[in-house]
């Protein structure tokens, strides 16, 4: 027995049994009917509406004529209809009235069906873009499928707010990192070991979650501590982070794993580099974020509210990627040359802030020793490692 299809055979037939019910199904629309003969069907009886069909004004029973033209209208557009199957609708439906609770239940069916649809489309797009080095047409429907979410949740009567699940869906295994993507991020981890200021070129948007292994991810991590420190990066100091956080004893890494990192001198580009990382980081998420949202289209106790909240929940972790690719791949503002105008009023202000007189008066030695402790003006490099807090 499929709930969905008595659901909609019982609203076809509450309209079969009384027409004036169609002005209770105004926000059902033809795609909301899983099976053709179903959508074609409701067609037919819109059009036979909107043409202004006798039946609707019909006093007493409904005439013959009303199943018999709609029968007709819709075998025009599909194949397979038989004069006794406007019967079995009409044997489907307990009560014409409540022809709206019925509608109801097909736009839920819908809304899962047309969740899942599109999750599977940016599943697709994903691993082809990933295959290709690409990320256009992930972002793109991903894009398509926020929108789809928000007329969805305007179908349905709710806001679209994204809703963090209480349990998160098991979802199917992702496959294997490539070879290749080990090997870059690998070369990568190098350039920044060996390769003074590199770090700098990636710092502000490359994250350690954007690495596909987590050993990788951990040891950028150590790297990105020792520049928010201010501290020199070479492979003694690295070495020294990653037994500090105890990556050493618990096994995450091993010499034979860093040994390539540490010992190995590299040479590129450090931006080049991380921005393959971290589209592959992107495709990731968005493959990640589909197979999350096809689990939740798939349980059938979710709401329409619900299953859009936590959809559009999913696309977050892909939303935080994409802005930091738009900050990898956008060039640098163009350094904006005050006018006129506003050199004017600077020149101004300054003219409204005289010098103290005893500041002028006072005669100024070569030398003054400061009072009170010497302004950060960035630690030396060469200076020995000061414990400070780390934010990574």
């Amino acid at each position: 027995m499929d709930p969905l299809l008595r659901g909609e055979q019982a609203v076809l037939g509450a309209v079969l049994l009384d027409p004036r019910q169609l002005g209770n199904l105004d926000w059902l629309e033809a795609r909301d009917f899983y099976r053709p003969a179903h959508q074609a069907l409701f067609t037919a009886l819109r059009r036979l509406r909107s043409d202004g069909h006798p039946a609707l004004t019909a006093e007493g029973s409904v005439p013959l004529a009303w199943l018999t033209d709609t029968l007709a209208q819709a075998g025009q557009h599909v194949r397979g209809l038989t004069a006794s199957y406007p019967h079995t609708l009409i044997a489907a439906c307990p009560r014409p009235a409540h022809a709206p609770v019925y509608g109801r239940m097909v736009l839920e069916g819908s809304i899962h069906r047309t969740v899942a649809e599109h999750a599977a489309r940016l599943l697709a797009v994903a691993q082809d873009d990933a295959g290709q080095s690409e990320v256009q047409g992930a972002v793109a429907q991903a894009d398509v499928l926020a929108g789809v979410l928000e007329e969805l949740a305007g179908r349905w009567g709710t806001q679209p707010r994204a809703v963090a699940p209480g349990v998160l869906p098991i979802t199917a295994a992702t496959a294997e990192p490539a070879a290749a993507q080990l090997e870059d991020e690998q070369f990568l981890l190098a350039l920044l070991v060996h390769q003074g200021g590199a770090i700098e070129e990636v710092f502000d948007w490359l994250r350690p979650q954007d690495f596909v292994s987590p050993g990788h991810g951990q040891l950028y991590r150590c790297l990105g501590a020792l520049h928010h420190r201010g501290e020199v990066i070479d492979p003694v100091t690295v070495l020294w982070e990653v037994q500090r956080r105890g990556l050493l004893a618990d096994g995450t890494f091993t010499e034979e794993r860093l040994g390539p990192v540490l010992s190995d001198g590299a040479a590129g580009s450090a931006e080049w580099l991380g921005e393959q990382v971290l589209r592959s980081s992107l495709t990731r998420a968005a493959a990640g974020a589909a197979l999350q949202i096809a689990a939740h289209a798939d349980d059938q106790r979710l709401a329409p509210g619900q299953l859009i909240g936590h959809a559009l929940h999913a696309l977050g972790p892909l939303d935080e990627v994409r802005a930091r690719w738009l900050t990898a791949t956008s060039p640098p503002a163009p350094h904006r040359r005050p006018d006129a105008g506003e050199a004017a009023r600077v020149h101004a202000a300054l003219a409204r802030s005289p010098t103290p007189s005893s500041a002028r008066s006072t005669p100024t030695p070569d030398r003054v020793p400061p009072i009170g402790p010497a302004p950060n003006r960035g630690r030396d490099r060469a200076a020995p490692h000061q414990p400070s807090r780390s934010l990574l």
